[in-house]
């Protein structure tokens, strides 16, 4: 058994959308931005090394920007930006812009990417596919080996709650306030197999969870595993999807830095022989859709003592767990200054709440939104 030694690797998956300068609705152009990109060749890193290319996402509102594999917070910060600011121009050179946000606040009907896969999920799965317009934050962490990704998947379970409250940043859907500050929550939660999980035990005990749920028919594929947390398919990481995308890209970098921090943490415990906590999934789930209703305006579930409590007081619990953790990896400090500054101004959420009843606007919550996606 190997343990990990020295600050884990990680990186970060965003999906932004593609709206209108003008009037804030969101625009299929996703191919059109990516030719741009390749013909312009404007995907670059902070450091002047090329990125991964802007990909394609469910639908053609939306793009997917990608890291590199990181070892230190700055150097992720770095990146994020970079990514943001290539997609940025990418999309400007076809007349159109970015935001971060993770449903459409404009009213949409969005328009699925033509690939043989996406073609097969509207079929088989319908209103869940037609409306599945959102963009969250996977944040990918290094793992020794799946039995290790395993026992951290069994760890962290809950402490993914309050990721999607501070990270909530949907409240609008088709043109409304939706009285969720994560309202991609609760479409993303219409997938099959989207949500919180049992207990696993063990990589094997995992992989044959993933084949008993593939043998009902009811997914299509591997990619359809779409748990909050979940071993990857390609890397030798563990991958964390809860969190809604960020407006601000300092945001990003605070999940990206608890996720890291949950993993080692977990990662820890499991070589010390310490048992993962039982709370049953069903809490789990409840735990998340409070996160997801109120975000930060309102008590969350604690995830030691499973009772309502302030969202501030669950937030500091966080802390407190990752700390260790954050101290190894010289990142308590940043951490502890981003978590002050997003609790001070709020979440996304908060945010777009704020745009509209300044202005009693969707195009102008949708103006702050593109402004603030690439903000330094």
């Amino acid at each position: 058994m190997t343990v990990h030694t020295g600050p884990r690797t990680f990186g970060v998956e965003e999906e932004l959308l593609l709206v209108d300068p003008a009037n804030g609705a969101p625009q299929a152009v996703s191919g059109s931005v990516i030719r741009y990109a390749q013909c312009h060749d404007e995907v670059f890193l902070a450091g002047g090394g090329r990125s991964k290319p802007l990909e394609t996402e469910f639908q053609r509102e939306q793009l997917e920007t990608a890291t590199p594999v990181c070892t230190s917070l700055g150097e992720l910060s770095d990146h994020i930006r970079s990514a943001r600011l290539a997609a940025a121009q990418s999309a400007a050179g076809v007349g159109t812009a970015v935001a971060a946000l993770a449903t459409s606040p404009a009213c949409v009907r969005p328009s699925l990417t033509p690939s043989h896969r996406y073609l097969r999920m509207a079929d088989a799965y319908g209103r869940t596919a037609d409306e599945q317009l959102t963009c969250g934050c996977h944040v990918h962490v290094g793992i020794e080996s799946p039995d290790e990704g395993v026992a951290v998947l069994d760890r962290i379970r809950p402490w993914l709650p309050p990721l999607l409250a501070l990270s909530a940043n949907s409240p609008f859907w088709q043109g409304a306030d939706t009285g969720y500050d994560s309202w991609r929550h609760q479409v993303w939660s219409r997938w099959p197999s989207s949500g919180p999980t049992e207990l696993f035990g063990s990589a094997k005990a995992y992989r044959a969870t993933v084949e008993a749920l593939l043998a009902t028919g009811a997914l299509l594929d591997e990619g359809m595993i779409y748990f909050d947390a979940r071993l990857s398919r390609r890397y030798p990481t563990v991958e964390i999807r809860v969190p809604d995308v960020c407006l601000d890209a300092d945001d990003a970098v605070l999940m990206a830095a608890f996720v890291r921090a949950l993993v080692d943490t977990a990662a820890g415990a499991w070589h010390a022989g310490e048992p993962p906590d039982r709370v049953r999934t069903d809490l789990i789930r409840l735990a998340m859709w409070r996160a997801g209703r109120s975000g930060l305006r309102d008590d969350l579930v604690h995830p030691c003592t499973r009772r309502a409590a302030p969202a501030r007081l669950v937030v500091t619990a966080l802390l407190d767990h990752l700390s260790p953790a954050l101290e190894r990896s010289g990142d308590l400090e940043s951490v502890t200054l981003l978590l002050r500054r997003l609790l001070e101004r709020g979440n996304g959420a908060r945010f777009q709440r704020a745009a509209y009843t300044r202005t009693h606007d969707i195009k102008a919550v949708v103006a702050g939104a593109v402004e603030c996606t690439v903000a330094v």
